[in-house]
């Protein structure tokens, strides 16, 4: 059974900044929005993507009823940069927000300019008489500079703020401030943002659940691992529970996705090579789910999907239109076609742990990345790799095991021409 924080503990949380104003109630076409946030879990690993014994049937019921988008990925294979993409619908590269921590030296604050720059979600919808609360992983300072009304992270590096501080208790220590929130604003439209670090390590699951996953010829570290995931969809059916139980489910977008890969490493609590921080699906491949009852047709669909299109996909159904144009799509609309879309090209980029330069992204560059026609993948080395470029039929070799650099140069040469045509950092 999962344990709420005491109250004068969430309201402290909240307290944190401020309680924001509140206008009508939504109309009844206008959704609440639910943005559930896996941390560090494979493509692989869940039910409904086929793993033969990782069990997650809140997730499995979830993507059932859903438009299921199982070739999304993101664009970058880090969490900090994947979640800003998340909330502001841009690429790192225009967003800037490229790596973890900042240069060495430099006070953490002066990474925070860049969200306090950029429209994200929560503003949008702030702007429409949304409220909304913030949970969870949450690299970006206080909250409210992102646009949240409410927040359970403090975000102040002075005082140890760094990825999420006090909201990282939420999932691993109940499901903290939300059904308070959700009581508190009952008729208001709302945006909730759940991105507890789970799967992330410390892979610490109930010992129930790693002892479900043990076996004589298995690491412990897998078990751990395998347990993580199921925990974690436990906390998604307590929560998906408590829209239920408020009448709350017909009216609510929800949306699923991971920030980045993980493949464990059998032999250390750390990720195996090729998963996060790589150009390769390991890394950069999830799932998403849309769900809105009644408005988006549920299906599996195979159509290469982006987290990109994520923010599009929720101001497409809350009726905005931002003042300048995402580069995202809106994927009810792609469910709605039945999978079908126009665009034939995923990109993305990777950049080092730590940057070198807070406002110039280029400095740090590793890797880009393109997916054309859903099959063929080129990885570009970036100002700090000596790599050379790589090849990959991901639908012959999803785990791309082949570089067919030699055997299709040609091949590579067009698409490392399209990349240099997408990539423009901005100044």
């Amino acid at each position: 059974m999962l344990h709420h924080f005491p109250l004068l503990k969430q309201l402290a949380f909240l307290s944190l900044i401020g309680t924001g104003s509140f206008v009508a109630a939504a109309e009844p076409t206008r959704p609440n929005v639910l943005l559930i946030l896996g941390d560090d879990q494979a493509w692989t690993d869940f039910g409904f993507m086929g793993h033969p014994e990782i069990q997650t049937p809140h997730l499995d019921k979830l993507a059932k009823e859903s438009a299921t988008f199982t070739h999304g990925y993101v664009p970058s294979s880090l969490c900090r940069p994947s979640l800003a993409t998340l909330i502001t619908g841009r690429y790192p590269h225009e967003h800037r927000i490229s790596g973890n921590d900042p240069p060495k030296g430099v006070d953490r604050a002066e990474m925070l300019r860049h969200i306090r720059r950029m429209p994200t979600i929560p503003k949008w919808l702030g702007e429409q008489g949304y409220v909304s609360l913030q949970t969870g992983k949450w690299w970006e300072g206080n909250p409210q500079d992102g646009g949240f009304t409410l927040g359970m992270t403090h975000g102040d590096p002075k005082r140890g703020g760094r990825h999420g501080d006090l909201g990282l208790k939420i999932g691993r220590e109940g499901l903290g401030p939300i059904p308070q929130f959700l009581d508190d604003n009952r008729g208001k439209p709302f945006f909730v943002w759940y991105a507890p670090m789970l799967p992330h390590s410390p892979h610490n699951p109930p010992e129930r659940l790693f002892k479900k996953y043990q076996k004589p010829d298995r690491s412990d570290h897998i078990s751990r691992y395998y347990a993580m995931c199921e925990w974690f969809d436990e906390t998604i059916g307590e929560l998906l529970g408590q829209l239920d139980a408020r009448g709350l489910k017909d009216n609510t977008l929800v949306l699923f996705a991971t920030d980045n890969g993980w493949i464990q490493d059998p032999e250390s609590p750390k990720y195996a090579a090729k998963s996060k921080r790589s150009p390769y699906d390991g890394g950069l491949r999830t799932p998403i789910i849309v769900s809105w009852p009644g408005h988006i047709p549920a299906g599996m669909f195979n159509t290469p999907v982006s987290t990109i299109d994520l923010a599009p996909t929720v101001l497409a159904a809350c009726g905005i239109t931002p003042k300048d144009p995402l580069p995202g799509l809106d994927l009810a609309a792609i469910a709605k076609a039945g999978g079908k879309s126009e665009r034939t090209r995923l990109y993305g980029e990777i950049f080092e742990h730590d940057v070198a330069d807070i406002d110039d992204p280029g400095k740090t560059l590793m890797y880009r990345w393109i997916l054309a026609d859903g099959r063929w993948k080129a990885i570009e080395p970036g100002t700090l790799s000596s790599a050379a470029p790589e090849l990959y039929d991901v639908v012959a070799d999803p785990h791309e095991t082949n570089n067919l650099l030699t055997t299709r140069p040609e091949m590579e040469a067009k698409l490392r021409g399209e990349l240099d045509a997408w990539w423009k950092p901005t100044p």
